[in-house]
């Protein structure tokens, strides 16, 4: 699976920046966990970029909609199963079984929650952004209230790690990727 097609198939069915920034978001913290835990990073990121492929434009289908979009492109029954199993207990009974499935689970709603917190600070980056003042956010629950807390502490669990692990290792994730970032939302608009 190569980066063009997957982006073509995002574009079809994403419009709204917000969607595809998402998207390049969980692309590039799904390369960083890859990279640091020694896989294939192309395969992570792949997961990441269409996770939410059919949620724009069949919200009600969230989960259900994606294999026959990823069909498209002949993604793998693997890189199916990963992105189905992101919704796993809210629009999916299909389970994360391995570690890359986890971390999709657990870093989705997280990265959201991260970007909020971002553009409330004067640099609007991640990359001043301490875990403490992120886990002050975490436990408001109006700030960002449509990042389910449930979700991120249900994701910490099934990899085995405390809530404060989650947070500290997506944070600097994205501190790591926030210039890849950025570049992509520019290249892709």
């Amino acid at each position: 699976m190569d980066k063009e097609s997957a982006i073509k198939l995002l574009k079809k069915y994403n419009k709204e920046e917000f969607h595809i920034r998402h998207a390049l978001t969980v692309e590039q913290v799904m390369r960083y966990f890859a990279k640091k835990y020694e896989e294939d990073e192309n395969f992570w990121g792949i997961a990441g970029l269409l996770h939410d492929i059919d949620y724009e434009m069949y919200p009600d289908e969230h989960c259900k909609k994606a294999p026959e979009l990823l069909k498209e492109i002949n993604c793998s029954d693997e890189l199916i199963h990963a992105v189905c199993s992101h919704g796993y207990g809210i629009c999916s009974d299909v389970k994360p079984n391995n570690q890359m499935e986890k971390i999709l689970f657990a870093t989705d709603e997280l990265t959201g929650l991260i970007w909020a917190a971002a553009k409330m600070r004067p640099s609007q980056s991640t990359k001043d952004m301490e875990l403490k003042s992120l886990k002050k956010k975490y436990k408001d629950k109006k700030f960002a209230a449509g990042c389910s807390r449930d979700i991120i502490s249900r994701g910490a669990e099934e990899l085995g790690w405390e809530i404060d692990k989650l947070l500290e290792q997506t944070l600097i994730a994205m501190q790591e990727v926030e210039d890849e970032i950025s570049k992509n939302v520019e290249l892709y608009k």
